[in-house]
């Protein structure tokens, strides 16, 4: 058996799914404008440097599902994906991950985004498991933190662990494995399999994939 893990944010989707989402709620009204978009700017900005500091992008980023009921967040999320998200998959995105899961491969998506802005994201792919930054709940509403490590540059590797563990499985359970990604945050992550492949990358990890002789592709 072998094991595939994609990114998602400007891996298999030609966007982030994070930082549309803070847009969407902008544009909805329900984040004010002038604080919230320079915010969400430079938290984009920090994260692309390398230099983000995920629990505070997190206290951010996870604010406003505390806010409101989850049937409004529901709804708000059906609009955001029929609007934001669908027209950032690509056929050669869907068409790759198609090909993984037609060879009865472990296919999952590790992804720093929480699961609430990722999960129906990943279903509208088909894709089974999601291993991802878990907003906390009390009483089926969540309560603005997030719960155990964020799936975040060596965070991925400890959540994929722990993921693997629950099937009963390891990295030694594989023959071989995947794992696609645009940035240069999910080295650690990369590091770990035996095919780290490089999508539509950032010049850091462009660099690191050329030196290292991993394969560069485009999916967009």
């Amino acid at each position: 058996m072998n094991l595939v893990l994609f990114d998602l944010d400007n891996t298999l989707l030609a966007g982030d799914s994070d930082f549309e989402w803070a847009q969407f709620l902008i544009r909805k009204g329900v984040l004010d404008r002038e604080v919230q978009e320079a915010k969400n700017v430079q938290f984009y900005e920090q994260y692309k440097d390398g230099t983000l500091d995920i629990f505070e992008f997190l206290d951010f980023q996870l604010a406003p599902l505390a806010r409101h009921p989850r049937a409004q967040l529901d709804a708000w999320h059906r609009e955001f994906l029929a609007t934001a998200i669908r027209p950032m998959i690509t056929p050669a995105a869907r068409a790759l991950v198609q090909q993984h899961l037609a060879t009865g491969e472990l296919v999952a998506v590790v992804t720093a985004t929480n699961a609430f802005v990722t999960g129906p994201i990943v279903r509208e792919f088909g894709i089974p498991h999601l291993v991802a930054t878990i907003p906390a709940q009390e009483g089926g509403a969540f309560t603005g933190k997030p719960r155990g490590m964020p799936a975040f540059k060596a965070g991925k590797i400890e959540r994929v662990d722990s993921w693997l563990e629950s099937l009963g499985l390891h990295f030694g359970s594989f023959t071989r494995s995947w794992f696609y990604s645009d940035s240069h945050n999910d080295l650690p992550l990369m590091a770990r399999v035996t095919d780290p492949v490089a999508v539509d990358p950032d010049d850091r990890l462009r660099a690191h994939a050329q030196g290292a002789g991993w394969p560069v592709i485009s999916l967009r």
